[in-house]
C-alpha cells in the first residue's frame, strides 16, 4: 500500500501505511467516490437493453443496426480493461481515474444528444472506453485504504456495487424510458459523473506508482485491441449471424486467434520490460484459477440476468418494468449477504466459501429449469432468485480475496484488471451460449412437439376442437374460428417450445456453476488479515 510520511518526536520522518493514516471520515468518502464511479459503469452495460426498441424507432435503425449501440460500449470497455493497471501507473491512479469520468459523462451528455446512429455509437464506444477504468481502479483503491483486517468489507462493499447495477439496470432503463424518453438514461450520469469528478482530485490518494511514465508498448496495446475486440464482436454478433455461416464472423474469429495469440507472445518476450498487460501476474496460482472461477462467475451473473427477464417477457408476457421488479428480491438478497461475508473471510477458510457459493447457485439453476413453465406464478421465482443472490455473494467476496490475497502490492492492480476482464468475458460468452442454447433447442422442441399435432393426434385434435366449440360459443364459429383455434394452439406450441428451451438453458447454466466446485481445490489458502498490500 502506499506509505504516507509522518513526522516522529524525535525528528526522523517514517513511511506508514495508507490505510494507518486515513480517518475514517475520508475513507469513507473514497470509497462512496469509487463506488458511485463503478455503479455508473455497471448500470450503463445493461440499462440501455431496454430502451433500444425506442432509439431504433427515433433513429431510423434496424434491428440489426441498433444492437451496435450495446455492442460498441461492451467491445471497447473490454479492450481497455486490461490495461487499466498500466494506464494507471501511466497518469496516476488519481488522474486516470479523473480523466476517465471525464470522458465517461462528457460521452454519456454526447449519447443523449444523439441523432443519428452513427452518432450515438461513437459516443458508446468513448463511454466504454472511459468506464473501463471504474471497476478496477475501485478494487486497487479499496485494497489499499483499508487495513487487512477489513478487506473483506471493503471487498464485499465493492462487490453489491458489481452484482446490483445488472439486476437493476433493466428496472432503472424501463422506469427511465417510459417515464421521461431514451436520452435519459444517459443525462442521469451526468451530475453523478461531475460530481464524482471533483472528489475524486479531492479524496482519491494516489498510487506509488503516480507518475511512473513508462514507455508505451504500442505493439502491444494494438494485438490486444484486435484480440480481445474481435472476440467481442464474435461473441456479440455471433448467434445474430449464424455463426460461421457469416465469413465476417469466421474472418473476426481468425483475427482474435491470431491477434491474442501473438499479443500473448509479444508481452512475454524477456526484451520486453514495459509490457502494456503484465502476464506473468498470472502465473500467481491464485489469480489464476480465480480467474477461471471469475469467468464462470461471470457467466452465472450475467446468464441468469439474460434468461429470467427473457422467460418472464417471452413466455408470460410480463412487461419490462414487472420483470424488473421481480428480480429486485434477488438483488436485496445479494446486498443482505455480502457485509456478512465480508465478516466471514477473516474466520473461515474462503475456499469453502467460493465452494459453498458454486453449490448454491448450481441448486438454484436447476430449481430454475424446473419450475419455470407457461403457467407457473410468480412466487415460485422467490427462492431460486434468493439462492442466486446468496450463492453470488459467496462468491464475489472470497474470490476477490482470494485472486489478489497473494499478490505483492505492486501487482495488485494488474492482477484487479485481468479478474475483472475475466468476469466480463465470462459475461459475454454466457450470453452469448445461452442465446444460441435457447434459438436451437427451441427449433428442436417445436419440430418435435409439431410432430404430435397432426391430423392423426387424437389429444391434438380434441384441444383443437374444444377450442372452436369454445370460440363459437363466443359468436367465432365456421371456418373463421376453425382458423382460429389452430392459432391458438399453434401460439401455445410455440410458448411450450420456448418454456422447455428455457429448462435446457438453465441446466447448461447449472452444470457451469458445478464446475467450480472442482476449481475450489487447487487454491493455494489465504485469509483476508494475510492479504498482501502494496507497501
Amino acid at each position: 500500500m502506499e506509505a504516507a510520511a509522518i513526522a516522529e518526536p524525535g525528528g526522523g520522518v517514517v513511511e506508514r501505511p495508507l490505510s494507518e493514516t486515513l480517518t475514517s471520515g475520508q475513507r469513507g468518502l473514497i470509497t462512496l467516490t469509487v463506488m458511485a464511479a463503478t455503479l455508473m459503469e455497471v448500470l450503463d452495460i445493461s440499462i440501455v437493453n431496454v430502451a433500444l426498441p425506442n432509439m431504433q424507432g427515433q433513429l431510423g435503425a434496424t434491428f440489426d443496426q441498433i444492437g451496435w449501440v450495446a455492442t460498441g460500449y461492451i467491445i471497447s470497455n473490454v479492450i481497455i480493461l486490461p490495461l487499466t493497471g498500466w494506464l494507471s501507473d501511466f497518469f496516476g491512479r488519481r488522474m486516470y481515474l479523473f480523466y476517465s469520468v471525464v470522458l465517461f459523462t462528457i460521452a454519456s451528455f454526447g449519447c443523449g444528444v444523439s441523432r443519428t446512429l452513427a452518432m450515438l455509437v461513437l459516443f458508446r464506444v468513448l463511454q466504454g472506453v472511459g468506464g473501463a477504468a471504474f471497476l478496477s481502479t475501485a478494487q486497487a483503491t479499496l485494497v489499499e485504504i483499508y487495513p487487512r483486517s477489513r478487506q473483506g468489507f471493503a471487498q464485499a462493499i465493492f462487490g453489491m456495487g458489481v452484482v446490483m447495477a445488472p439486476t437493476l439496470g433493466p428496472t432503472v432503463g424501463g422506469f427511465l424510458t417510459d417515464r421521461f424518453s431514451w436520452p435519459w438514461i444517459f443525462f442521469v450520469n451526468v451530475p453523478v459523473g461531475a460530481l464524482v469528478a471533483i472528489t475524486t482530485l479531492i479524496v482519491i490518494p494516489d498510487s506509488l506508482h503516480a507518475g511512473a511514465r513508462r514507455q508505451a508498448d504500442w505493439i502491444g496495446i494494438g494485438l490486444l485491441a484486435v484480440g480481445l475486440g474481435s472476440l467481442q464482436a464474435v461473441l456479440e454478433r455471433g448467434e445474430r449471424d449464424d455463426w460461421f455461416q457469416a465469413h465476417y464472423i469466421v474472418a473476426l474469429a481468425l483475427a482474435s486467434f491470431v491477434g491474442l495469440l501473438l499479443f500473448g507472445w509479444w508481452e512475454l518476450r524477456p526484451q520486453n520490460k514495459n509490457p502494456a498487460v503484465d502476464l506473468r501476474v498470472a502465473l500467481n496460482r491464485n489469480l489464476a484459477i480465480g480467474s477461471l472461477c471469475g469467468f464462470a462467475l461471470g457467466f452465472s451473473l450475467y446468464g441468469s440476468v439474460l434468461l429470467v427477464p427473457q422467460f418472464l417477457q417471452l413466455v408470460q408476457s410480463h412487461t419490462a418494468q414487472q420483470t424488473g421488479l421481480l428480480l429486485i428480491p434477488g438483488g436485496l438478497a445479494t446486498v443482505m449477504v455480502m457485509p456478512i461475508i465480508g465478516q466471514l473471510v477473516n474466520r473461515v477458510d474462503v475456499r469453502m466459501m467460493i465452494g459453498l457459493g458454486a453449490v448454491i447457485l448450481t441448486a438454484s439453476a436447476f430449481q430454475f429449469s424446473s419450475i419455470l413453465t407457461v403457467n407457473a406464478p410468480d412466487s415460485v421465482l422467490f427462492l431460486p432468485l434468493i439462492l442466486r443472490g446468496v450463492g453470488i455473494g459467496l462468491q464475489f467476496v472470497p474470490l476477490s480475496v482470494i485472486c489478489l490475497g497473494t499478490l505483492p502490492g505492486k501487482d495488485v492492480a494488474q492482477g484487479a484488471g485481468l479478474f475483472n476482464l475475466m468476469r466480463q468475458l465470462g459475461g459475454s460468452f454466457g450470453i452469448a451460449l445461452l442465446a444460441t442454447t435457447l434459438d436451437r433447442r427451441q427449433k428442436f422442441h417445436l419440430e418435435r412437439l409439431g410432430e404430435h399435432l397432426g391430423a392423426a393426434n387424437v389429444i391434438a385434435q380434441e384441444r383443437l376442437g374444444g377450442l372452436a366449440r369454445l370460440l363459437g360459443a363466443h359468436g367465432r364459429g365456421g371456418p373463421m374460428g376453425d382458423r382460429t383455434a389452430l392459432q391458438i394452439l399453434a401460439g401455445q406450441t410455440i410458448k411450450q417450445a420456448y418454456d422447455l428451451s428455457f429448462m435446457d438453458a438453465f441446466r447448461l447454466l447449472g452444470l457451469l456453476s458445478l464446475t467450480t466446485v472442482g476449481l475450489v481445490f487447487f487454491f493455494k489458502r489465504v485469509k483476508a488479515r494475510g492479504m498482501a498490500v502494496a507497501h
